[in-house]
């Protein structure tokens, strides 16, 4: 095992068997100013590799014990292992031989004796492809948040709340087990805005969107933006009673952080509306259902008198709410 560090430059994991060769290949890399690893066998280069992540791996067809084709194997079922290309080298140039390393996930090769020119072109070349495709992946990865979260609040957007719902309606039909929704709404929010100006109400949509996220402890639970001043709580796995014992949390949480709503006609502060509906869905249903059941209640809830949640049995809303906090 050899190593030649210096700063800024691009790690090459060279594996070979053979001392010549490997010397041969650290000399002609590190003219190009590469930094130089060297593994002598498969396994010792297994191990190099999860150390020091490589930006690219040369790797000698045959050689004892692990050859290169079961070595680049292993490579891709690592994690790192899938981004960092792979340079076959190799003396054999039948058909099947080359078949092999492109099989085994090597991107390129080289045959003996080596063409160094040729070479260093396609180190060169697969290193800046490898970057371009994590700049790629990180890119669309970043595009993908951007889609899937709310901007201003941080919870999961409206597209995300649409996507989750159904992928997880169809999970529960598949299994038969109960869904539960909670939707929410900031009670007299136009009101709000009209007295504290715009900026105020997306800090109070902030605050109100971080109240309900904390208050939901699985991973599984999604907390969506529904609309404007609108929430949506998804709670796969949930009967109506482990539904409404977390609507009753979320309302109080925002009521608790006392923000000052002096034109709501509740209280003094910003309070949150509530419907809640619940279903073992069954396969082939429409998921609007439920969303139409929780609209309805919440509808109910803010007849009510606001500041509270309501239940619904789908079709009809439960005549159900808990006393409430002197409104």
């Amino acid at each position: 095992m050899k190593t030649n560090f210096y700063k800024n430059q691009s790690l090459v994991l060279i594996v070979d068997d053979e001392p010549f060769i490997r010397t041969q290949l650290r000399l002609a890399l590190e003219r190009d100013g590469y930094q130089i690893a060297e593994a002598r066998d498969g396994l010792e280069a297994l191990i190099l590799f999860q150390q020091l992540h490589p930006q690219i791996v040369l790797m000698d067809a045959i050689m004892p014990g692990m050859d290169g084709f079961e070595c680049c194997i292993k490579l891709q079922s690592l994690d790192q292992g899938k981004y960092t290309p792979v340079l076959m080298i190799t003396g054999l140039e039948d058909q099947e031989s080359v078949d092999q390393a492109f099989d085994a996930g090597a991107i390129d090769y080289v045959t003996k004796p080596i063409h160094w020119p040729v070479l260093r072109q396609r180190v060169k070349r697969l290193i800046q492809q490898s970057q371009l495709q994590k700049q790629l992946e990180a890119a669309n990865q970043e595009l993908q948040r951007l889609v899937t979260i709310d901007g201003l609040t941080q919870v999961a957007s409206r597209r995300r709340f649409e996507e989750y719902f159904s992928q997880e309606w169809q999970r529960m039909a598949r299994d038969q087990l109960p869904l539960s929704l909670i939707l929410c709404d900031v009670d007299y929010f136009k009101s709000y805005n009209d007295t504290y100006g715009h900026r105020a109400g997306d800090r109070c949509l902030q605050k109100v969107a971080q109240a309900i996220k904390d208050s939901v402890k699985r991973p599984a639970d999604l907390v969506a933006r529904y609309g404007g001043e609108e929430f949506a709580v998804i709670l796969p796995k949930t009967e109506m009673q482990g539904a409404a014992i977390l609507a009753e949390k979320i309302c109080s949480v925002v009521r608790k952080l006392a923000i000052p709503h002096s034109n709501s006609q509740v209280s003094g502060y910003v309070t949150i509306s509530a419907g809640v509906a619940a279903d073992i869905p069954q396969p082939g249903s429409d998921f609007q259902d439920i969303i139409s059941a929780a609209d309805r209640a919440l509808y109910q809830a803010k007849i009510e008198g606001r500041d509270r949640f309501q239940l619904s049995n789908k079709q009809s809303t439960y005549n159900f709410s808990i006393p409430r906090w002197g409104a």
